[in-house]
C-alpha cells in the first residue's frame, strides 16, 4: 500500500468525483478571520464538519446500546457552533460526500487543533467502494464544555492505495452505511 499525495487526491476528486464539494488548496481563513483549516494537504484531505449535530444527553436516562440504539439519547442542533457538554460526545457529518475507489482504503485522523483541546475525533475507515457523507464522532474528554465549528476543518483523511484490487468491496457486501446522507446513527 502507498499513501497518496496531493496530486493524486486532486486528480481523483476532479476527474472521478471522489470528494464533493472539493477544495483543491488548503483554506486557512474566511471573511470572519482565522479558521481551522480544510482542503487538500500534502498527503491527505482535511474535511469540514456540516452544521447538523446530534449531541448526547442523559435526560431520558436511557442506556447506550449499539444493538438497540435509542435516538432519544441525542438532541438535534443545527448551528454554526456546537457545544459539547463535559465528558460527553456529539455526532456530526462531513460537508463532503465521498466515493472511495475500489483499490483505496481511507483512514481518519483528528486535527491537532482539536486534539490539543481534549476533543477527539473518531471515524472508522472508509472501505473500498464505500460512498456517502461521513458520520463524525467528537468526544469531549475534558471537564469543561467544548466547541466544534461547522464549515471548518475537523479531521484529516489519508488515502492508501493497494497494489491489488480487493476481492470484495463494501459495495459488493451491500454495507449498511452505503450511500448515507446526514448524520447516521448506529445500525445492526
Amino acid at each position: 500500500m502507498a499513501i497518496k499525495s496531493d496530486k493524486w487526491i486532486k486528480e481523483m476528486a476532479l476527474n472521478h468525483n471522489m470528494i464533493e464539494p472539493f477544495q483543491a488548496d488548503q483554506v486557512k481563513s474566511n471573511d470572519n478571520g482565522k479558521i481551522v483549516s480544510y482542503g487538500t494537504s500534502s498527503y491527505g484531505y482535511d474535511v469540514r464538519c456540516a452544521d447538523e449535530f446530534k449531541v448526547f444527553t442523559n435526560i431520558n436516562s436511557t442506556m447506550v446500546d449499539p444493538k438497540n440504539f435509542d435516538d432519544k439519547s441525542f438532541i438535534d442542533i443545527k448551528s454554526d457552533v456546537c457545544t459539547i457538554p463535559p465528558n460527553s460526545f456529539a455526532l456530526a457529518r462531513t460537508v463532503e460526500y465521498f466515493r472511495i475507489p475500489r483499490q483505496v482504503l481511507t483512514l481518519c485522523l483528528g486535527k491537532s487543533t482539536y486534539a490539543r483541546c481534549g476533543i477527539i475525533v473518531n471515524v472508522t475507515p472508509l472501505e473500498p467502494e464505500w460512498e456517502g457523507h461521513v458520520t463524525l464522532e467528537f468526544s469531549n474528554t475534558t471537564s469543561l464544555p467544548a466547541k466544534i465549528y461547522a464549515n471548518e476543518g475537523v479531521a484529516q483523511f489519508i488515502f492508501l492505495e493497494s497494489d491489488e484490487v480487493c476481492q470484495t468491496s463494501y459495495k459488493d457486501r451491500a454495507g449498511k452505511y452505503q450511500g448515507q446522507k446526514g448524520v447516521t446513527l448506529p445500525k445492526t
